[in-house]
């Protein structure tokens, strides 16, 4: 009777939160059911007067006119189609894998805030998973209630006859995505195609097979929206056959997706105008230029049977530049910050006459390796708050891999997690951020396998370790002005070089013992075991990894600190974390693009070994 009473005192652990959660006395008792066998006593009914991803789940029990041996116990689902009976077992399990064999007594009414929930995973920025860890996070996206899901592929991809490109990355083959849209299915998620076709093309232009077709040549010096790049970048939209390559590119990539949304990207072509396509875009304008090259993509996608999805931020600069662009074209309006202003975004899609956009945040898990999580946070919430109230239809959660993708995992599952979340309650999203708590518990439940919340807590305090100094840091424009550091951690900083543009706002007092205290208070209280040995190691070589940039950051901002450490120290601990990079790296992920990953900490070496 103690275990019966404790299980009906317990605080629900579900997540994402649901709408609305009725608990009631007593259990229902599932002892001796495993797995399936559970569902014996489940009643389901469709209902198709309400959404399909609706449900009502009840556990019930009751007697016979008192009759305590004439106890019935039923399980009761109502949900409005296929998704919403998967969503109503989704909660049952959860609930299970809290309580065990006896469940509470509990009615949970629930429905998504956004239609379409997503994730977007970067695989081009050297870090390609293998399959099972694809498998395994498709389980994981499942369990949150995802249902949309993207590779965003540059080059990664084994399109035929392109073999040059992508022989080293160990990329993902077509037999490959079949296999895993597949799985995708069986698990309520629509798997879509990401390919970019426009602007990130250098590792296609950089080969002299294609360099032709690029905007800037080899050594051109360009303006990156007021920071200099060097060598081609976006492809020539005035030369006809930048369409032919994305035609054959697409045709290659296409037929092996059964989902009829293709996002074709299209984002911070800013060199366009600077080079081969100058006279073009003098005579009729950026945003017509634009517009036109991303009109013929749309069109070749549009022929092949498929929806064009594209990222916004070029058209809200000038929306004009979408005149004339398929009705049925989603814009994503991405953002990555606590500021961006995603409802002022998602206005100027909607006035062209567009019919969708999705607002897209980011788990602000690159260019960081500890995480950003105060900015992830109100980032995330903004974007649902946002995108309701603006009418937006999809709600995509962006994991980039900027520079080596040197993030660890369980930074992005949180992110990710915080994003479907927001996506399913949006209105919880926006009570959570104005009471400042977080479903620290549930997350670490029903994510990581850890009731304690001890996982999900030591990865917001490790992920806010510079935040003060975050706000007073800034990076340095070409025109000599400094803006607030966006993007990025200080720590993240410490790891490159002063061309980087990084500007130190603060003192070495602060970066001493407000950094360097908050680091060594995690390192003592030790890294969270209960999510399993691997995770338990990501975190720690996160947590080593972030230690060796604060010490590291004596070297490029405080040299004539005492608290600079030996070098020969330094390169002897530098020389680990390389080591163990590589050996958690391949415990998820595919070999290609490795050297390049190792590259950015190998780079240090120079650093730390006096040669400053």
């Amino acid at each position: 009777m103690e275990d019966r009473e404790a299980n009906s005192t317990q605080p629900l652990l579900l997540y994402p939160q649901p709408k609305r959660v009725r608990r009631s006395a007593g259990w229902v008792d599932v002892s001796g059911a495993s797995g399936a066998a559970v569902y014996e006593k489940v009643g389901s009914e469709l209902d198709d007067s309400i959404d399909g991803q609706s449900y009502t789940l009840r556990i019930l029990h009751g007697n016979d006119g008192g009759n305590e041996e004439k106890r019935t116990e039923r399980i009761e689902i109502r949900a409005g189609g296929s998704a919403g009976l998967r969503y109503a077992h989704t909660t049952l399990n959860q609930l299970k894998a809290q309580f065990g064999e006896r469940l509470p007594c509990v009615e949970v009414e629930d429905r998504p805030s956004f239609a379409k929930r997503g994730v977007m995973l970067d695989v081009s920025r050297c870090r390609m998973p293998t399959m099972t860890f694809l498998f395994e996070m498709v389980r994981t996206f499942a369990n949150l209630k995802i249902n949309h899901l993207q590779l965003y592929t540059e080059h990664t991809f084994a399109y035929a006859g392109h073999e040059n490109i992508w022989r080293d990355s160990s990329p993902i083959t077509p037999a490959e995505i079949v296999e895993l849209d597949r799985y995708c299915t069986e698990f309520g998620i629509e798997l879509s195609a990401n390919q970019n076709t426009f602007g990130h093309m250098e590792r296609w232009l950089r080969d002299s097979r294609y360099e032709h077709l690029a905007e800037m040549g080899r050594g051109e010096v360009w303006d990156f929206a007021g920071f200099s790049k060097v060598g081609p970048f976006s492809l020539n939209p005035s030369d006809p056959r930048s369409i032919e390559l994305i035609r054959d590119i697409l045709e290659k990539l296409l037929p092996f997706f059964s989902s009829p949304l293709v996002n074709i990207g299209c984002d911070e072509t800013f060199d366009v105008g600077q080079g081969k396509s100058r006279e073009l875009v003098r005579e009729n304008g950026r945003a017509k230029v634009y517009g036109d090259y991303v009109k013929g993509v749309m069109g070749v996608v549009s022929r092949m049977g498929k929806r064009p999805m594209f990222w916004g931020d070029m058209v809200v600069r000038d929306p004009n530049s979408m005149r004339d662009f398929p009705m049925d074209a989603i814009a994503l309006v991405w953002g990555y910050e606590a500021d961006s202003p995603f409802g002022e975004w998602c206005d100027a899609i909607r006035e062209t006459g567009l019919e969708s956009v999705w607002v897209c945040p980011g788990t602000s898990s690159w260019r960081s390796i500890t995480g950003r999580t105060n900015e992830r946070l109100a980032n995330i919430r903004r974007a649902a708050v946002a995108g309701i109230a603006h009418g937006a239809s999809g709600f995509l959660i962006t994991d980039w891999g900027d520079m080596g993708h040197r993030q660890i995992w369980p930074i992005s599952l949180t992110g990710i997690a915080d994003g479907a979340g927001a996506a399913w309650n949006a209105k919880h999203a926006a009570a959570v951020g104005a009471s400042g708590e977080r479903d620290q518990s549930a997350i670490s439940s029903q994510v990581f396998g850890d009731r304690s919340g001890e996982t999900v807590g030591w990865i917001d305090e490790l992920g806010n370790v510079d935040y003060e100094l975050r706000c007073k840091c800034g990076m340095e424009e070409a025109i000599g002005q400094v803006v607030p550091l966006r993007n990025s951690s200080v720590l993240f900083n410490a790891l490159h070089p002063p061309s980087a543009g990084f500007v130190m706002g603060g003192s070495e007092e602060e970066w001493r013992e407000e950094v360097g205290g908050r680091l060594e208070k995690l390192a003592n209280d030790g890294v969270p075991k209960a999510a399993g040995e691997l995770m338990s190691a990501e975190l720690a070589h996160a947590l080593d990894v972030a230690r060796l940039a604060w010490r590291v950051g004596f070297l490029r901002w405080f040299p004539k600190s005492e608290a600079c450490c030996d070098t020969q120290v330094l390169s002897l601990q530098l020389a680990g974390i390389v080591e163990e990079h590589q050996r958690l790296w391949m415990k998820r992920s595919r070999g290609g693009g490795l050297d390049e990953s190792v590259g950015h900490y190998e780079s240090l070496y120079d650093v730390v070994e006096g040669e400053r």
